[in-house]
């Protein structure tokens, strides 16, 4: 805990037997209350993996639901524990936990709601081994993304990500996709209401077990993301009513 406030990592899990036992070592428990794992039917041992290193909520879907109804698992469980803070991590080991730290006290301390391990901030992006079009995209992406949702983010497509319990229990997460557009559809109902976003540096890490995706389900990523903002503008003119967006204020 940080100042009586409860602190949950949530780990939306696919395969990640070969780095799981690394990230969760990394976890710093000095802070840190609770750590629930949700296996989206992985076809290896992620779960037994997950059990035999002692994580302590492990939780799994009895049918793939995909990344974003892996996430509304997640953050169901991390509030239904009580959490005050809660940060997800990826458990293929992409995104450091050593900055679990600096993200919780930035909540906790009131500074933000809301913050994102952004991966562009720094440069360190290509050096970390971020593929040259994965790059090139993220940057068209965010750019367009920020002139339609009036915002100066360096990224919205990280997979690191810390919210206070407030924001969770604001925003209607289970209105969203399944699917990976879930993270930004997250984002767009966030800033519609009002919440502000704070980025930190993260470094980048790319490798053979990391997960990734492929051509075709980048585009339908990249086509979901143009929609989600075009539908944000939308609402804030006035123009459309989407279901998304109704629970706020």
């Amino acid at each position: 805990m940080i100042d009586g406030r409860k602190i949950i990592i949530v780990l939306p899990a696919y395969n990640a037997e070969q780095t799981l036992e690394k990230t969760y070592g990394e976890i710093p428990f000095d802070i840190v209350d609770e750590v629930v794992l949700v296996d989206d039917r992985s076809r290896d041992n992620t779960v037994e993996k997950a059990r035999t290193i002692g994580i302590n909520h492990v939780i799994q879907h009895e049918e793939n639901k995909g990344y974003g109804g892996n996430q509304k698992t997640c953050y169901d469980k991390a509030l239904e524990l009580g959490g005050d803070i809660v940060i997800m991590l990826h458990p293929d080991y992409q995104y450091t936990p050593k900055l679990i730290h600096s993200m919780a006290y930035l909540i906790a301390n009131g500074v933000y709601p809301v913050v994102l391990g952004s991966r562009i901030l720094g440069n360190g992006a290509l050096k970390g081994g971020m593929p040259l079009i994965k790059y090139i995209s993220n940057r068209g992406l965010t750019f367009i993304q920020n002139i339609l949702i009036n915002q100066k983010l360096s990224e919205y497509h990280t997979g690191y990500r810390a919210f206070s319990r407030e924001v969770l229990e604001a925003i209607d997460y289970h209105a969203n996709s399944d699917d990976f557009v879930f993270d930004n559809q997250m984002m767009s109902q966030i800033i519609y209401a009002g919440f502000p976003v704070a980025e930190i540096t993260c470094p980048t890490k790319y490798f053979e077990e990391a997960s990734s995706i492929n051509l075709s389900r980048s585009t339908i990523y990249a086509i979901g993301v143009l929609k989600t903002s075009m539908v944000h503008f939308l609402n804030k003119m006035g123009v459309m009513k989407t279901a998304r967006y109704r629970k706020m204020k």
